[in-house]
């Protein structure tokens, strides 16, 4: 079960960051960039590491494993990213972070 929260969050980390790209804010942000570069290191850490089992997903999981490679390798960053807080840009709260937050989440699982 372990290995399909891992596909699962992956796949919904490809989501937040398809959403955030479409916000003003978080597309210049370093942040994002950061962390998107980190989460394709994870991604293909974890495809390395469990291969086999990966080969075994049942076609549901295949699929979405499939998607989220897929969508992974076609996200484009910033740029030129610059932290957003520190420009004033980003009004949420200090601390909080979308990106930063929803990538704490899936490192949990």
């Amino acid at each position: 079960m372990e290995l399909l929260n891992h596909v699962r969050g992956y796949h919904f980390m490809l989501g937040v960051f398809r959403n955030q790209q479409k916000d003003p804010y978080c597309t210049a942000c370093s942040a994002f960039a950061n962390t998107m570069k980190t989460a394709r290191e994870n991604l293909a850490k974890f495809e390395a590491e469990h291969g086999e089992a990966l080969e075994a997903l049942t076609p549901e999981f295949d699929r979405m494993m499939a998607e989220t490679r897929t969508g992974f390798s076609m996200l484009q960053g910033p740029a030129a990213p610059s932290g957003q807080k520190k420009a004033g840009n980003c009004k949420l709260p200090h601390g909080v972070c979308f990106i930063k937050a929803s990538f704490a989440l899936i490192q949990q699982i």
